[in-house]
C-alpha cells in the first residue's frame, strides 16, 4: 500500500519522515497524473499549515473541492467566471481543516458551480475516469473522487447537491459521504441550491470518512442553516456492528433503468451485511418516482437566485467592449458562464416566474414534503434504507452532453436525500466489467453514526474499497 491510500498509513509516514516528505509526495504524485486525468484546478505547493496541530489528520495532504473558499488561493468553482477569483477569507470547512493541520495539496475539478453529473461541464476540460480514461468520474466532484481513486491522496473534500460526492464515489470506486444538512457549515462554499447544498467527504474507507468527519462536524454562527445538534462520537460508532440492525432494501431503487448486474453486484453486498447479523427487509418508497422531476424545478430555482450576483460589477468575470450597464450585464454572463448554467439558471428563472410559480416551484416543493414523510415512514420500521448508488457503471466521455434529460436520470437514486435533508453514503460493492458499482445506504437526519456502523461492517469483510484504479497504478 502507498502511504497515499489511508490516513492511518500517511500518519505512519508523517511520524517517520516528517509532514513535508508526505507532502512532496502527494505533489509529485499529482504532477504526474494530472496531465492524464486533469483532476485539479490549482496546485497549492505553498498552502499554509498549523505546524503545532496534533490530531488525527494533522500533517495529511488533501484535495478540496474548488467550491470551498481558500484565502489567498484562487477559488474557481469551475467557471470562467470566477476563474481569477482569490478569497480574502477562509470557508468554515477550508478553516477547520487548516486547525486540524491537514495540508491542502491543490483544488479539485469539478463542474460548474456544481451543476453536473460527470465533470464534463468544467471551464477547466473534463475529468477522466481512473478505471477507464474514456469514461467519466461522475460529478459534480469528479476530481476529488478521481484524485483519491489516483492515490493522490487520502481523503478530499466534495460537496452534494443531489448526489455530487456519492455519484463520482461510486463511479470511481471509493466511499463518499453525504451528511445531514445542516451537519456541516456551508460558510464560505460557493453555493448552487441553497436548501441542498451540503458539504461531504470522499476517501478509500468509510473510517477515513469518518475521521475526516469529525473534524468538520458541528454548528457554525457564521451559517444560519447549520445546526446545533451534538456530534456523534463516529469513531466509536464504527465498531457498533450491525447484529439486529434493519435494513430496508427499497425496490423502486432496483427498478427499471438500472442495469441488471448492477443490481445483482448491490444484493451481493448486501447479502454479506446479512451475514453479519443484519435484517433485510424488503420496502418501497412510492415518491422517489417524483424525486428528478420536483429537484430539478427546485434546484434550477434556487440557482437562478444564488448566481444572480455574478453581474460582472462586483466580482467575477467582467467583460469588455461594452455600451452600458445592460450589455455589461448580457455579455459579462454570456461569457462567463458555461451552458448547463445557463440552461439551468433560464429553467430556474421561468418557474419563478410571475404565472408558473404555483405551477412548478410550489408544486415541486410540495412533492418534496411527501418524499420527507414517506422516507420517515420508512424509517418507522428499519435503521437504514439501501440501494444501488447509481443505475449503471461510469458512461463514457461525451455519451451524454447532447441528451440532458440521459444526463439527469443518472441521479435517479439520490435526489431525494438531498431534498429530505438526509445522510447517506455510497460504499464500493463490487466491479462489473472491471468499473466500479456503488451501494448507497441512508440514515435519518443525524443518524450518521449508523451508517459508518453499516459500511465498516461490510468493509471489515470485504476488500472492494481496497482496489486499486488500473489505469493509474505506479
Amino acid at each position: 500500500m502507498s502511504a497515499l491510500d489511508s490516513i492511518a498509513e500517511a500518519r505512519e509516514f508523517v511520524s517517520r519522515f516528517g509532514p513535508q516528505a508526505l507532502a512532496d509526495e502527494a505533489l509529485a504524485r499529482a504532477a504526474a497524473v494530472q496531465p492524464v486525468l486533469n483532476a485539479l484546478i490549482t496546485t497549492l505547493p505553498d498552502d499554509p499549515v498549523v505546524l503545532d496541530a496534533a490530531g488525527p489528520i494533522a500533517g495529511i495532504p488533501f484535495v478540496h473541492k474548488d467550491l470551498f473558499c481558500t484565502q489567498g488561493a484562487r477559488t474557481t468553482a469551475g467557471s470562467a467566471m470566477l476563474s481569477g477569483f482569490v478569497p480574502p477569507y477562509d470557508a468554515t470547512v477550508t478553516a477547520r481543516l487548516r486547525q486540524a493541520g491537514a495540508r491542502c495539496i491543490g483544488k479539485a475539478n469539478m463542474d460548474e458551480f456544481a451543476m453536473g453529473s460527470s465533470n464534463e461541464n468544467s471551464a477547466f476540460g473534463p475529468v477522466r475516469n481512473p478505471w477507464d480514461l474514456s469514461r467519466v468520474p461522475g460529478g459534480s466532484s469528479g476530481g476529488s473522487a478521481a484524485a483519491v481513486a489516483a492515490g493522490l491522496v487520502p481523503f478530499a473534500t466534495g460537496s452534494d447537491t443531489g448526489g455530487s460526492v456519492r455519484q463520482p464515489a461510486a463511479f470511481c470506486g471509493i466511499t463518499g459521504f453525504k451528511p445531514s444538512y445542516g451537519r456541516v457549515s456551508r460558510h464560505g462554499m460557493i453555493a448552487y441550491a441553497s436548501s441542498l447544498d451540503q458539504a461531504g467527504v470522499l476517501a478509500r474507507s468509510i473510517e477515513d470518512c469518518a475521521t475526516v468527519l469529525s473534524v468538520l462536524a458541528g454548528a457554525d454562527p457564521l451559517d444560519a442553516t447549520s445546526v446545533d445538534v451534538p456530534v456523534d462520537a463516529y469513531q466509536a460508532a464504527l465498531g457498533a456492528g450491525v447484529v439486529g440492525m434493519r435494513i430496508g432494501v427499497v425496490g423502486s431503487m432496483f427498478g427499471a433503468g438500472v442495469r441488471p448486474e448492477v443490481a445483482a453486484t448491490v444484493r451481493s453486498a448486501l447479502a454479506e451485511l446479512e451475514r453479519a447479523g443484519a435484517i433485510l427487509v424488503d420496502i418501497d418508497l412510492a415518491t422517489l418516482a417524483h424525486a428528478i422531476p420536483a429537484y430539478y424545478v427546485i434546484a434550477p430555482a434556487e440557482a437562478s437566485s444564488n448566481l444572480s450576483r455574478y453581474d460582472g460589477v462586483r466580482y467575477g468575470h467582467r467583460a469588455g467592449d461594452v455600451r452600458d450597464l445592460k450589455s455589461l450585464y448580457r455579455k459579462s454572463r454570456s461569457e462567463g458562464f458555461g451552458i448547463e448554467v445557463k440552461r439551468r439558471i433560464l429553467g430556474g428563472t421561468y418557474v419563478l416566474s410571475s404565472g408558473y410559480y404555483d405551477a412548478y416551484y410550489l408544486r415541486a416543493q410540495q412533492v418534496r414534503r411527501l418524499i420527507a414523510e414517506d422516507f420517515a415512514r420508512a424509517f418507522a420500521g428499519v435503521d437504514v434504507l439501501a440501494g444501488p448508488t447509481t443505475p449503471d457503471v461510469a458512461f463514457r466521455l461525451g455519451e451524454k452532453t447532447e441528451d440532458p434529460l440521459a444526463m439527469y436520470a443518472a441521479d435517479i437514486n439520490t435526489v431525494a436525500v438531498n431534498l429530505a435533508g438526509l445522510p447517506a453514503v455510497s460504499l464500493p460493492a463490487g466491479l462489473v466489467e472491471g468499473l466500479p458499482v456503488g451501494l448507497q445506504l441512508i440514515a435519518p437526519a443525524f443518524g450518521e453514526s449508523r451508517l459508518f456502523a453499516a459500511g465498516q461492517a461490510l468493509q471489515q469483510r470485504t476488500a472492494f474499497h481496497q482496489a486499486r484504479a488500473p489505469e493509474v497504478q505506479s
